[in-house]
């Protein structure tokens, strides 16, 4: 396997305790910005509406509805909506389940099984396939569904064809095998399924990874002076910083 270390960007790429960070990398002569967070010592959340129920639809208005002395920290959109910006498939947020989870198969990205579910409980994060969730959902403060998965306990999804011409900028997140590390990657230019997966399989050592989206892939890293712009969005996934805790 080829590992983002033989590439020259292992010291970006290393997990970074109390220290969420995003960096610019490389992996396999593509171009990718690549997100660590951890369960532990970071505040991860999912997002979709505000105290009056509207959607936040940019990580601008999500930033400003944050109470005093809280940022964002780092964000992207988490997974597929419709045109009301309402979630696709299974969506919960501080416990309260606003979708059910979908397991039939169907058309486009999401229908293209297996697909799966992103769940955060406390200070553990899991990717998990929708139907084994659906059959034994687990206890999930936060979760979004989104598809197709892009690997599957260290396998990339059997319909990801490696000289696939079907190019695009994607979005996606992958947990470690002891559910604390989340990483959340865009790319930086047009690649496609393959690639993507190998990248959390093969370039980040992720057992377990999302596809997020490819049609709107959005990224929000004020420590790389990016927030992405563009139609709204629905879910999405991020850090919240205390900057009273911080010291900022």
């Amino acid at each position: 396997m080829i590992r983002l270390a033989a590439l020259g960007v292992l010291a970006t790429l290393a997990p970074q305790a109390a220290q969420a960070a995003c960096n610019a990398v490389t992996f396999d002569g593509a171009r990718f910005t690549i997100c660590e967070m951890s369960t532990v010592d970071d505040d991860i959340r999912l997002f979709l509406r505000d105290e009056a129920g509207q959607v936040f639809g940019s990580f601008t208005r999500l930033n400003q509805s944050l109470p005093e002395g809280q940022r964002l920290g780092m964000a992207m959109n988490a997974g597929m909506f419709h045109d009301n910006r309402a979630p696709v498939g299974l969506y919960i947020e501080d416990g309260v389940e606003e979708m059910r989870v979908i397991t039939s198969d169907g058309p486009g990205n999401f229908g293209l099984l297996p697909n799966g579910v992103f769940c955060l409980n406390g200070d553990r994060a899991q990717v998990i396939e929708s139907r084994a969730y659906a059959a034994d959902p687990p206890a999930c403060q936060y979760a979004t569904q989104s598809g197709p998965m892009l690997v599957i306990d260290g396998e990339l999804h059997p319909r990801f064809l490696e000289h696939s011409d079907s190019l695009n900028i994607r979005n996606g997140v992958g947990v470690d095998e002891t559910g604390t590390r989340v990483v959340m990657a865009i790319s930086d230019q047009q690649v496609n399924f393959h690639h993507f997966a190998r990248l959390f399989r093969d370039g980040l050592d992720l057992p377990n990874a999302l596809f997020l989206d490819g049609s709107v892939s959005r990224l929000y890293a004020p420590d790389l002076g990016r927030s992405d712009l563009g139609f709204p969005i629905g879910p999405i996934l991020g850090t919240v910083v205390d900057e009273t805790v911080a010291g900022g």
